[in-house]
Formats: C-alpha cells, sequence, structure tokens
C-alpha cells in the first residue's frame, strides 16, 4: 500500500511515446502518476485533457505527468492522438503497478461490488518518496488540486 514519505515502487511499463519508461528515468523531478480506469470513457477522457491542459503549467514546475491503464498500447495511442495528449499513456496489463501503488482493488459499479482500477493520483518528489496521494479521485478540480501540490513542493 502506499504511504507518504515512503519511498515509491519502482516500475518499468511500455509507453504510447514509444519504448518503456522507467520512474527511475524521472529522478530528481518531481512526478505525478495518475491511475485511471479505461480509454475513451468520459471521465478518464476529461480527466486526461485536464491533465494535458496543465502540462504547461506542470512543466514550468519541473513536473513529469504519466497517466497508467490496463490498455494496450494500441488502445493507448488511438485515445493520446484522438484527444491531442501532451504526456505518455503507459500500458499496465497484469496490474502490478496498479496494485503496487493501491490503485486496484473493489470499487461499485452500477451497485455491484467488483475488482478493478479505481482512479487515483500519486505526487512522488524530486527524491522519490511519495509526497501525496489520491486515494479516491474526483474528476473535478482534481488536476487544479495537483498542480498547487506540486507548486508547494516545486525548487523555488
Amino acid at each position: 500500500m502506499i504511504e507518504v514519505g515512503k519511498k515509491a515502487p519502482a516500475f518499468t511499463l511500455e509507453s504510447s511515446d514509444g519504448g518503456k519508461v522507467k520512474l527511475a528515468d524521472h529522478a530528481g523531478k518531481p512526478v505525478v502518476v495518475y491511475f485511471y480506469p479505461r480509454d475513451n470513457t468520459p471521465g478518464c477522457t476529461v480527466e486526461a485533457q485536464k491533465f494535458s491542459t496543465a502540462i504547461p503549467a506542470l512543466k514550468k514546475l519541473g513536473a513529469v505527468v504519466l497517466g497508467v491503464s490496463k490498455d494496450t498500447i494500441a488502445s493507448l495511442c488511438k485515445f493520446r492522438d484522438k484527444y491531442s495528449l501532451a504526456f505518455p499513456l503507459l500500458s499496465d496489463p497484469d496490474g502490478k503497478v496498479l496494485e503496487a501503488y493501491g490503485a486496484w482493488g473493489d470499487k461499485v459499479m452500477y451497485g455491484k461490488k467488483m475488482k478493478g482500477i479505481i482512479r487515483s493520483t500519486v505526487l512522488i518528489g524530486d527524491d522519490g518518496k511519495i509526497v501525496k496521494h489520491w486515494p479516491k479521485v474526483s474528476v473535478k478540480g482534481h488536476v487544479a488540486d495537483v498542480i498547487e501540490s506540486v507548486k508547494a513542493i516545486a525548487k523555488k
């Protein structure tokens, strides 16, 4: 389970930008890793667009955004291209990274309890430690909250 102040679980995942992305590639920068249930669904689309719009502000703060789902690379690429997303989407088909970050578990969908991806976000500091964890994200206002949290830790 994810704990603020602890080292973020390492990962290497296939990227929509080609090749693989390792968390270690971004050492020394704040990293926003957000986990979303599925490409092209309404909430996930709005969330991705909001993060994409926030990229210039986050880049100014030195931060990197990575979106993670179980979708295939082909699906991630279509989703990225359809909405001109300005950050890499990562594929976690076996869900190991989702589990390591507490983004896989019980959720209620249409009144039924089921296992699935829990929409959540983790902010990792430039030292590789977890600064903030949003365990159950509501899309509205979330990206603005993430930007404020990055500002709070960004090097002046």
